[in-house]
């Protein structure tokens, strides 16, 4: 497997809940898109055709990864995209029968926005659940706070900080109960766990494909049969009425692309060399090594922890070997601590103590062990008093 080009001689890469490399497969398939199929799908001629075929087969093949019909999949201009659309547009095309949304409080931040956004624009009234030190939303909690007007409940599959995975097939079950829809942000579980729309129980999922080798600026969401969505972008009626304006066939493409290279069996292997990162850093930081999120209820990839006597702003500015974070990319660069952390009950200390460490399909063994002693070293010179 072809490694990309800027992965060589670099920092080791340890951000990939941030954005992924393109894989150059994906390369590889978009670029004829650039240059010679340049046709709009929409046209009727020859150029238009091939434009065309490139998107049915895009769809297809991520229709094919969501175990969906074809019609089933919207593309968008990615994650946020696709939750403000889905967000916005299920709760809009529903607020004859109510005007309460539900959502969580360790949501992306494009998920509390939408809610707000309904909130402050269109008079609907938002709850929001807490979560437990893990970050899991308990089931019971959802129950209790849906009402006859709720028309709409908004989890995320998995946290993008911790990787906690909620336990969304109980929760859809609970929201359809009560007469509710149920939308998941699944950017960060697309290509790490298996995503199939009937053993979740959504109505509404959220991909994007930056987060799974692709380019940014393109996704998908899968809208189930029959459930509407007042548009965010009218036009001249692509994608079924539902999102407006000329389709991105580059991105569209590539999207396909690497829906077809996804491979949930890596999992394993992603998981062993989490689990060998974390345990060399314990061994070498001994007592000082906390694990923030859920033991085992969390994506392979993903290793947030909290090392005691330092932040992790000042591990990674002393280690410009390694491209990791501390937390979301959303918020990366600031000095508040993670609204994730804190809201699953750590104090502003802790949380600045947050590092997120996330692998993908380049990472090896010689990273794993290069990754932990270079941060182990960090740490014992950036003590602080």
């Amino acid at each position: 497997m072809q490694v990309p080009q800027a992965l060589h001689g670099g920092p080791i890469y340890l951000d990939y809940n941030a954005t992924t490399p393109v894989d150059p497969r994906v390369a590889q398939a978009c670029a004829p898109f650039l240059t010679e199929s340049f046709g709009n799908p929409s046209s009727g001629h020859a150029y238009g055709h091939a434009a065309r075929a490139a998107l049915d087969e895009a769809r297809g093949a991520v229709a094919g990864v969501l175990g969906c019909a074809a019609g089933e999949v919207v593309f968008t201009g990615g994650g946020s995209d696709g939750d403000t659309l889905a967000i916005r547009g299920a709760a809009l095309a529903r607020r004859a029968d109510g005007r309460h949304v539900i959502t969580q409080a360790t949501e992306h931040p494009a998920v509390l926005a939408a809610c707000d956004s309904l909130r402050r624009l269109h008079g609907f009234e938002v709850t929001v659940l807490p979560v437990d030190r893990d970050g899991l939303v308990d089931p019971d909690t959802l129950a209790a706070a849906l009402r006859p007007d709720t028309v709409l409940v908004t989890i995320m599959h998995a946290n993008n900080e911790t990787g906690t995975i909620q336990p969304i097939a109980d929760l859809a079950a609970i929201a359809h109960a009560g007469k509710a829809l149920l939308h998941t942000d699944a950017s960060q579980t697309m290509g790490k766990i298996p995503v199939e729309v009937a053993a979740l129980g959504a109505d509404l999922v959220t991909v994007t494909g930056h987060k799974m080798y692709a380019p940014a600026g393109v996704g998908a969401l899968y809208v189930r049969a029959r459930v509407e969505l007042e548009p965010l972008v009218y036009g001249g009626g692509q994608e079924g009425g539902r999102r407006g304006g000329t389709e991105n066939i580059v991105g569209i493409a590539a999207l396909g692309r690497a829906a077809t290279l996804v491979d949930t069996q890596t999992g394993a292997h992603l998981t062993r060399l989490r689990d060998a990162l974390h345990q060399q850093l314990d061994e070498a930081l001994p007592g000082r090594v906390h694990l923030n999120g859920h033991s085992h209820r969390r994506l392979p990839n993903t290793l947030n922890i909290r090392i005691e006597g330092t932040t992790g702003n000042r591990l990674l500015a002393a280690v410009d070997q390694i491209a990791a974070s501390t937390g979301s990319a959303c918020h990366e660069g600031t000095d508040q601590p993670s609204p994730v952390l804190t809201a699953m009950g750590q104090p502003a200390d802790q949380a600045n103590a947050a590092l997120r460490l996330t692998l993908g399909r380049w990472s090896t063994e010689t990273d794993i062990e290069h990754a932990a002693a270079l941060l182990t070293q960090a740490a014992h010179q950036t003590v602080t008093s």
